[in-house]
């Protein structure tokens, strides 16, 4: 059974004030999940847990890490993964460690360095299955990398993800998409000169994307990119946040 993305997780400079704004443009609200060692935020929509907040570790700025969003993929051995991912080439960015009664997790990246974590849930809780590109919640994951056929290769024989389609986008190349069940739920392209290193771009689903470009620009974020429209019919825009967080918006209806 393939692996998938079963979490996101904003570390941010500023917690407050990056709680305002994604309240701000998504209409989410947000709890403290409180754990001895940090401050952890959940921000929820509808009721349902959608996305982590945490301020960035300092160890983290130390070694030069910036705000960002990461994505944490399903494993049901964190410290085998572990193990394989770096064996294979990848890098080391947090060692396993687990959170008492709540889960085992470690952060790594791929060969080409684009980072991501693994995740062991310990709760015994099920989250509430939702259709695609749910409103609220993440719609859709994209890697952009040096090489996409190693990094499919990569993905492929760690975590069981599929080949889909691959859309020939003229200069900028192949964008492959991938899947871990029926449907994809993501793709890779090839980074774009301006982009100064691989990483993994999360897109959030928003009912329409203009009013929600719109309240991101009121609450301080800046937009990069879009409204662009995409095969399938849909609308992304990318953008980064107040303090400098890049993510992404998905609707069907621009």
């Amino acid at each position: 059974m393939a692996q998938g993305f079963c979490w996101v997780e904003l570390l941010t400079s500023d917690v407050e004030a990056a709680q305002a704004f994604y309240d701000a443009v998504f209409g989410w609200t947000c709890a403290a999940r409180g754990h001895a060692a940090r401050d952890y935020r959940v921000f929820f929509h509808e009721g349902d847990a959608t996305a982590g907040l945490l301020k960035l570790p300092e160890e983290a700025k130390a070694q030069g890490a910036r705000p960002a969003w990461i994505g944490y993929v399903a494993s049901p051995d964190v410290d085998a993964e572990f193990g394989a991912i770096v064996a294979a080439g990848g890098r080391m960015h947090r060692a396993p460690e687990t959170l008492e009664k709540i889960g085992r997790f470690a952060v790594v990246a791929d060969p080409q360095g684009a980072a991501f974590a693994l995740w062991t849930d310990l709760t015994g809780a099920k989250a509430r299955d939702l259709p695609p590109m749910t409103v609220g919640h993440v719609g859709w994951h994209e890697l952009f990398c040096d090489d996409v056929e190693q990094a499919f290769a990569f993905y492929s024989k760690r975590f069981g993800w599929t080949r889909g389609d691959a859309l020939d986008m003229g200069p900028m190349g192949v964008y492959q998409l991938f899947a871990t069940g029926a449907a994809p739920v993501g793709g890779m392209m090839k980074r774009p000169p301006n982009m100064p290193q691989p990483f993994w771009n999360h897109y959030f689903t928003v009912a329409a994307l203009d009013p929600t470009l719109e309240k991101a620009a009121h609450a301080g974020g800046q937009i990069v990119h879009g409204p662009a429209e995409v095969p399938g019919g849909a609308w992304i825009a990318q953008c980064f946040d107040p303090q400098g967080a890049f993510f992404s918006l998905v609707a069907a209806q621009r």
